[in-house]
């Protein structure tokens, strides 16, 4: 057969399968390839298909396939949808209208190939396959130490660091180990370092839990390394999420290198300090420490040696040492050089309590001795008096009298200070402060006065006139209040305040005087003042509104001259000689005038206030040369003039 004859038999064989496609009908079918669902949720898996030609017994079918098997779980013919018994399905799935499988409450369990299948009857049979996929996010991993003790250095096998669990993830969570925030490689080998031994367990519920033990050989640097381990998890489209764990630390047992030896103490040691000294290694654990001063064995805790108030005699080299067996060629020792600074108590010369006459001169002198460059002070109070230990004090007065502080203090040392302290007493005669004049409201009264006075010994008090009398010590100074009746004699010739002891005497008069009132007239001519003001307002308006009436408000303005004087003028040319606005200008003048007129003939008769001059009338009376009474009588609008007359001869 040559080759023309075999394409034409080629041809005609594939135009005949082709006639009988057409002839015996077809069936297609579409189905997404994959539909995503959370555990819990409800999943749709759609299918849509074509028969052709059509059949009126077209049947759609759904299955689901484990273990190489098919097991239908529901169907639908002319309509009608239907779920099959007996299935895992059961009792959670139903078939819509348009052949969507709609799967509720979907479980882990739920994740596998689901097919659309659709009989066409003449037409054939055709099918699609959806895989259903099913994500649960896992909980956070749980990080936890072995319970066996610390890890040595330098093992020849790797220990275990740690192990991570996560509980209740679909599909399959990964989990992955972090030292000091950088990931480690995934290793299972168990000669490598580090290595993890991983594994899974599929729960009954179908969620998975994973867990992965991490083991290595640390070194003397991974000390002060942080280990976590997050998990890793698939969620619908194709999103990775993660889970971070708490972190840990590994207890290393290592040996020491060196010791240190350092003094706690922040500032400078001086007498009566606590002071405390820490000696450690660069090894785990600690070894035991010895300490010792100048070469004599003192008892330590701990690598803790503590001294109590201590004193000058404590400053002298102290050392610790250790011996760690695990590395017996390391020279651990330590040591630290302690200066306990002090001052001397103060002395001062002369020691005594100083008596002094009122004038005399003082003088006193005061040392002491530290441990570095000191200060001493002479102080009074917080007055700072002298900067060199010499006190000089020239004719003393009463006021310099009381307690003197000599201060000893090293700067560079806080708190470091001593101090004593000398007594100044300063005799003679007394001497009467300057006493505050006393008032009364009217003569009749009750008064008390004050007199003060410096004096030593304590000055004795006498007052003329007597009364009811108190003595009191405020500071250097005592102080005496009487209170009696302010009588005529009292106001006149005033109360003495006398004051003696053994040195001397002194007095002084103490005027008493009536309390002033105080004079409202500028007041009340101020109130006078604003009502004139207010009554020629009020009369300057009438007079606007009356022109206003008459219609002149827009063709008037009123100008007042530096004068005073009011004068009327045109405000607009006016056309013509109009005699009605000529009869309204003057009536408004003349208006004006008599409203004016008439302020001024009340304000002559008294009857408004303006201007007006209060009168004042002088009661008679007694009183004191030195003494000015406001007196008011029984007049309402009129007030008492101040008296300055002298008193007469007879009561």
């Amino acid at each position: 057969m040559d080759g023309i004859t075999l394409g034409r038999a080629s041809l005609l064989c594939t135009l005949l399968l082709w006639a009988f496609q057409v002839c015996s009908g077809a069936v297609t079918v579409k189905v997404a390839p994959k539909v995503e669902v959370l555990k819990g949720e409800t999943a749709k898996l759609p299918c849509t298909y074509t028969v052709s030609p059509q059949s009126s017994s077209t049947v759609i079918e759904w299955y689901i396939e484990e273990q190489g098997k098919r097991q239908r779980v529901a169907f639908s013919q002319g309509g009608q949808g239907k779920a099959d018994d007996g299935t895992p399905l059961t009792g959670r799935v139903t078939i819509g209208a348009d052949a969507t499988l709609t799967i509720s409450a979907v479980q882990p369990s739920d994740e596998l190939v689901y097919y659309c299948q659709v009989t066409g009857g003449p037409s054939g049979v055709g099918d699609g396959a959806t895989m259903l996929k099913v994500f649960f996010a896992p909980e956070k991993p749980e990080l936890t130490k072995p319970r066996s003790q610390a890890i040595s250095v330098g093992g020849t096998t790797s220990s275990e660091i740690g192990t991570c669990v996560t509980m209740n993830g679909h599909p399959q969570p990964r989990i992955i180990w972090y030292k000091d925030d950088q990931p480690l490689a995934e290793v299972k080998d168990k000669n490598e370092s580090p290595h993890m031994v991983p594994s899974m367990v599929k729960e009954a519920s179908g969620l998975f839990t994973a867990k992965s033990i991490l083991y290595m050989q640390p070194t003397k640097a991974d000390k002060d390394s942080v280990f976590h381990c997050i998990v890793e998890y698939s969620m619908p489209g194709d999103e990775i999420k993660q889970k971070m764990s708490d972190t840990i630390t590994i207890e290393l047992n290592y040996p020491s290198e060196k010791a240190t030896f350092s003094l706690l103490n922040t500032v400078p040691v001086k007498e009566g300090d606590v002071v405390n000294m820490k000696c450690e290694t660069d090894g785990n654990p600690q070894p035991e420490f010895d300490f010792s001063k100048d070469g004599k064995d003192i008892a330590g805790q701990e690598g803790l040696l503590m001294l109590k108030s201590v004193k000058r005699t404590d400053s002298g080299l102290y050392k610790c040492t250790a011996i760690d067996f695990d590395n017996l060629d390391a020279d651990l020792t330590g040591t630290i050089t302690l200066n306990v600074n002090y001052i001397d108590p103060v002395s001062v010369t002369p020691a005594q309590p100083q008596v002094v006459m009122l004038g005399d001169n003082v003088e006193w002198q005061c040392k002491t001795k530290a441990s570095t460059s000191h200060t001493v002070q002479w102080k009074k109070g917080s007055e700072v008096l002298s900067q060199d230990g010499t006190l000089s004090l020239k004719g003393v007065s009463y006021d310099q009298a009381g307690e003197y502080m000599c201060v000893g203090a090293v700067p560079s040392v806080p708190g470091l200070t001593a101090e004593a302290s000398v007594n100044l007493t300063v005799k003679g005669k007394p001497m009467i402060e300057a006493p505050a004049i006393g008032e009364v409201g009217k003569e009749g009264d009750m008064v008390t006065l004050k007199c003060s006075a410096h004096g030593s010994p304590a000055p004795q008090f006498t007052w003329k006139p007597s009364g009811k009398e108190s003595v009191s010590v405020e500071g250097n100074k005592a102080v005496s209040t009487v209170t009696l009746q302010a009588t005529a004699e009292v106001m006149k010739n005033g109360v003495t305040c006398e004051v003696s002891n053994e040195h001397g005497a002194d007095s002084k008069t103490i005027l008493v005087s009536l309390k002033r009132a105080i004079d409202n007239s500028a007041d009340r001519g101020f109130s006078n003042l604003s009502f004139c003001v207010r009554t020629l307002l009020v009369v300057f308006v009438l007079w606007l509104l009356l022109c206003h009436a008459m219609g002149l408000r827009n063709s008037l303005s009123l100008k007042v001259l530096l004068s005073g004087n009011p004068v009327l003028t045109s405000a607009d040319k006016q056309q013509g000689g109009s005699s009605g606005v000529v009869i309204a200008v003057v009536v408004c003048v003349l208006l004006l005038l008599l409203l004016v007129a008439l302020i001024y003939f009340l304000n002559k008769k008294s009857k408004l206030p303006c201007g007006k001059k209060d009168k004042k009338e002088v009661a008679s009376g007694e009183v004191n040369n030195d003494i000015v009474v406001e007196m008011k009588t029984d007049k309402a609008n009129e007030e008492a003039g101040l008296l300055n007359k002298r008193p007469s001869t007879e009561q």
